[in-house]
């Protein structure tokens, strides 16, 4: 069990499942560039958390609740959370009678897949949930803000097991305080933090060989 000063924010998990020198970048020195996509989750974020609460047929929704899990480290907030009316195995709720099961959502930007990183973050907000309410969570979703639809996610014990084991090397990495070196990949093009990381430029075995290849690809692309 963490104490609460141990604690470290959920969203930390959706970089280190992308990759561990961006985690560090973040979390570690502080950096951050935003981007096209980034500033597109801020505006989707941002929608999914105005408004404070609702209500449909058998259906409460919250907005932005905080949540917290001591015994994975880790604090934070959801988008929203449906509780769902159920016969039993579910919470009481202040001012509402009978049982209700919470279903939590997460929005993402429009551009995105509904990668492993949403599911991830999604499901770390569900343990927290289950701690915290002393409930089970077994399933949530991911909104689609471009096709305005749900994907269903089923908190499965692989994906449970891969958040704890995402969250302790998160704490591993956070008590070394130590920025992991670059390793440059496809998926590195896509990176909001690329200018600030310069992962093909810090891999290259010298410079002699960076400015060489930098020089060529300009030469193909008619900068040169």
């Amino acid at each position: 069990m963490y104490a609460e000063d141990e604690l470290l924010p959920i969203s930390g998990l959706q970089h280190l499942s992308f990759c561990e020198r961006r985690w560090a970048l973040v979390h570690i020195e502080g950096q951050w560039e935003d981007n096209r996509f980034t500033a597109e989750g801020k505006l989707v974020h941002e929608r999914a958390h105005s408004g404070e609460v609702g209500s449909l047929a058998g259906v409460l929704v919250r907005r932005t609740i905080p949540v917290r899990s001591f015994e994975l480290g880790l604090v934070g907030q959801t988008d929203v959370v449906e509780f769902h009316r159920v016969d039993s195995g579910g919470v009481r709720i202040a001012g509402q009678s009978g049982q209700w099961r919470p279903f939590p959502i997460e929005y993402k930007r429009s551009r995105d897949k509904v990668g492993n990183a949403y599911r991830i973050q999604l499901c770390a907000q569900a343990l927290s949930l289950e701690e915290m309410m002393g409930t089970t969570v077994p399933e949530g979703a991911v909104y689609d803000s471009l096709q305005r639809r749900r994907h269903a996610v089923a908190f499965s014990p692989d994906l449970r097991a891969e958040v704890a084991a995402l969250a302790q090397r998160m704490h591993e990495l956070h008590g070394l305080r130590k920025t992991p070196p670059p390793r440059y990949e496809k998926k590195c093009d896509s990176c909001s933090l690329l200018p600030v990381c310069l992962p093909r430029a810090l891999c290259e075995r010298s410079a002699i060989e960076y400015v060489a290849r930098e020089a060529a690809d300009a030469g193909k692309s008619g900068g040169l």
